[in-house]
């Protein structure tokens, strides 16, 4: 499966693909091209669209792509997952819809790997999933704990 994105990626756009591969289609393909490609792109290579303006896995109210995928795709079930969009969330927006204290954190790294001089955004992806990977077992630790 291929999925589209606007280049000069941060944090929704990290967060996505690592959903994907990680929960979805651990062979999907990602193509990161200018915003004003994204559509023409997609209809080109049969790609889905995320986290442009006007997709259905785009940003709605206060929720971003990463709360669209996992409701599209079924995700709800794992409270760790459910937390972890909290947290992507708040990074990803002004923080408002669930002020999580997490995602000042997340955003400060996301835009810390920025300027790391990655060459591209696949290079950039594979560098900072790890971040979610952690953020994910932080998450499922906390589940745990919870009363």
């Amino acid at each position: 499966m291929k999925w589209i994105t606007r280049e000069k990626v941060k944090v929704d756009r990290v967060a996505c693909p690592w959903l994907i591969r990680k929960f979805i289609d651990p062979q999907a393909e990602f193509l990161f091209v200018p915003a004003d490609q994204v559509l023409a792109v997609a209809q080109r290579e049969g790609a889905t669209p995320y986290d442009v303006p006007g997709v259905e896995l785009g940003h709605h109210g206060k929720e971003c792509s990463f709360d669209a995928i996992v409701k599209k795709c079924g995700l709800v079930h794992d409270a760790a997952l459910l937390l972890l969009a909290r947290i992507v969330n708040g990074a990803d927006t002004d923080n408002s819809l669930w002020n999580q204290r997490e995602s000042d954190g997340l955003r400060a790294i996301a835009e810390g790997f920025r300027h790391l001089g990655y060459r591209d955004d696949h290079a950039l992806n594979a560098a900072e999933w790890i971040v979610y990977d952690a953020l994910y077992a932080y998450c499922q630790q906390q589940v745990r704990q919870a009363p």
